[in-house]
């Protein structure tokens, strides 16, 4: 008898519906084709155990599975609930007519509980895309499954239930969710906040800048000033999420397995991967593709702590990712794309010691050191980090200060309403939502300056030996300060404060 059952497989973070045929016939054996991978050509033993400790058994015939498309490789556990329903039905132990209408996929344990698996969202995406009347998954993952509405969506702890469902004979009904309520629910302000910090007002309000217009920072400072406290910090002044943003990100946590029984994610990331990260694992990719730290940061914060000690090769990786704000991962078999729009964050000592330009602390480096130190990070790397700040350590005066400093909530609110402004400006270009994604003819459009604006940035230039590279960041970076003041032009005032902002483009730190 031939039997027709459905599961799904995951590619970057689009699911592609996979039919299971079973067939059993007379004879001996059990033949599994369609480029399934060990994972799966293991599942035999599994069901075997499963359906014999629930009161079934494994036919004693010649069972055969295709998995088709055929020419698609197939990985992961995921496909056990799948098969083993097939094998049921075609072998005559169970009656299930409507099985053609459900997606099924869960991977089985030994006495028929079912484990979690990954890209339940994706998958669900696509069992309503291509209409199926309901899909049925491990309950761990019923609820970031249950946001797609107008499919019925069942959490089943073991293979009995789908049996029972099946035959008529259960009473398990489908997870509902209110998307736009689990959204609401839980947009609980994040853990750390801006008011906990003593002093750094101008560090504070760089960050600030950054947040506004989406800009990629690097805080440089020696050991102790509050670089990486400060870092943490900057997702809470990020604008909310919306549900757009929340459901790209959700899908690729859940690509990833990270959810935990999570509905929707609603909180920005903020991922601070060690610097002793590989390529893969930041950018993705491997033997069975995974999106890595970059496109888990996806709408959210990217921290690199540390950044000269990551090695080099890692971080011109990133270089193409800033750009596009996607990854491509490329091999011989397969080519998947992750989503990576994220802002970068990065600290560092001014020098292998820490204490470069410091008065206070004595001059332990010798120029060479320096040199090779700073030079292991590349100058297109640099191009595409917008504002360099200095972050000096906080005086005992201001740590033992007791008055409340100004709180994330207050300036996020500050930033939303930037963010507002940028939103209409470029509501006719897809391609760009906030200021640092201006190309050079948008700069050229929306920063035009004046004449003594004209004149400043030229004197800064020349006096301070700015970098050309210089030139197009100072404007990005002053849109947003006038931004921040609600002001249609870029003036004076704010190309002087967004030139303060380029410490790593003048002589004596890169060369």
């Amino acid at each position: 008898m031939l039997v027709k059952v459905f599961g799904s497989a995951v590619f970057g973070v689009e699911a592609t519906t996979i039919t299971i045929e079973v067939n059993i016939d007379k004879g001996i054996g059990y033949h599994l084709v369609g480029l399934p991978d060990n994972a799966i050509k293991e599942s035999s033993y599994r069901i075997a155990a499963a359906l014999k400790n629930n009161g079934y058994s494994l036919p004693g015939k010649k069972i055969t599975i295709n998995m088709a498309p055929a020419d698609l490789r197939k990985e992961g556990s995921a496909y056990d609930l799948t098969l083993a329903i097939g094998i049921l039905i075609a072998s005559g132990q169970i009656q299930a007519e409507e099985s053609a209408q459900y997606l099924i996929m869960g991977e089985l344990s030994l006495d028929g509980s079912l484990q979690p698996i990954r890209g339940a969202l994706s998958i669900a995406i696509k069992a309503k895309e291509e209409g199926f009347k309901g899909f049925f998954l491990p309950k761990q993952n019923v609820k970031e499954a249950a946001i797609v509405s107008g499919l019925d969506v069942y959490g089943v702890e073991n293979l009995q239930e789908v049996i029972d469902f099946f035959e008529g004979n259960g009473t398990i009904q489908p997870t509902q969710i209110n998307t736009q309520e689990e959204f609401q629910k839980c947009l609980d302000f994040p853990e750390h906040d801006f008011s906990d910090v003593k002093g750094q007002e101008s560090i504070k309000r760089c960050m600030e800048i950054a947040a506004a217009g989406g800009h990629n920072i690097i805080l440089i400072g020696p050991p102790g000033s509050g670089k990486t406290m400060l870092a943490k910090r900057l997702p809470s002044i990020l604008p909310p999420m919306t549900l757009r943003e929340s459901l790209e990100t959700t899908k690729i946590h859940s690509v990833a397995g990270k959810l935990k029984e999570i509905g929707l994610m609603n909180q920005r990331p903020f991922r601070s991967p060690h610097h002793t990260i590989s390529n893969v694992a930041l950018v993705g990719g491997g033997s069975y593709p995974q999106p890595g730290e970059i496109s888990m940061a996806h709408n959210g914060v990217l921290f690199l702590d540390e950044l000269p000690e990551f090695k080099r090769e890692v971080l011109e990786v990133m270089r193409q990712p800033l750009e596009d704000r996607e990854v491509t991962i490329s091999r011989a078999k397969f080519t998947v794309t992750y989503p990576s729009s994220f802002m970068l964050v990065a600290s560092m000592n001014p020098s292998p010691s820490g204490f470069f330009n410091d008065p206070s602390a004595p001059a332990t480096s010798s120029p060479n050191e320096m040199q090779r130190y700073l030079s292991k990070i590349s100058g297109p790397l640099l191009d595409r980090i917008d504002i360099h700040i200095e972050v000096t350590p906080v005086p005992f005066e201001k740590l033992s200060d007791n008055r409340k400093a100004e709180s994330s909530h207050v300036i996020r609110e500050r930033v939303t309403k930037a963010r507002e402004l940028q939103s209409v400006r470029f509501e006719n270009i897809p391609t760009v939502n906030y200021n640092a994604q201006m190309s050079t003819k948008l700069i050229r459009e929306f920063c035009a300056l004046d004449e003594t604006s004209l004149q400043l940035l030229k004197t800064a230039m020349e006096r301070l030996n700015l970098s050309a590279r210089a030139y197009d960041r100072i404007l990005k970076v002053s849109r947003t300060i006038a931004d921040l003041e609600g002001s249609d032009l870029v003036g004076a005032s704010h190309i002087a404060e967004a030139i303060q902002y380029r410490s790593l483009d003048r002589e004596g730190w890169l060369g």
